[in-house]
């Protein structure tokens, strides 16, 4: 949760918690976390994978600023996509356009834009009217 913090990559309203990461895990899911040894070894980078029976989601993917730009991200993605190989099934993955880095590292890694899609998300169920 620190990293996802620190990233920008959580925030409460989108319901990141050790409960939903287990359950994830437990329905074919990963967590992978890397740590820095040199420096207590304090966690560095997470990349969260669930899996919908069809494609492996790519989650949470980040370095702490800290340690950015050290190559970590090239890492922590060649484990993630090694799972992703291992499970057999297609890895997808949203970024933001503007992170530029990001985009260029999914890039490199074989990603390809899937197309002119916008994402949209019921957050609140309980707001959900028939």
């Amino acid at each position: 949760m620190e990293v996802w913090s620190a990233t920008g990559l959580s925030r409460p309203e989108r319901g990141d918690d050790e409960a939903t990461i287990e359950r994830s895990i437990a329905m074919g899911g990963a967590l992978f976390v890397m740590h820095d040894e040199t420096n207590g070894d304090r966690i560095t980078g997470t990349s969260w994978l669930t899996f919908d029976g069809r494609r492996i989601h790519l989650h949470h993917f980040g370095i702490i600023p800290g340690h950015q730009g050290k190559g970590l991200s090239a890492e922590l993605l060649r484990e993630s996509l090694r799972f992703v190989k291992e499970k057999g099934f297609q890895a997808k993955l949203e970024v933001h356009r503007s992170n530029e880095i990001a985009v260029s590292l999914y890039k490199k890694a074989g990603f390809e834009y899937l197309g002119d899609y916008d994402v949209y998300i019921i957050r609140d169920i309980q707001s959900i009217e028939f």
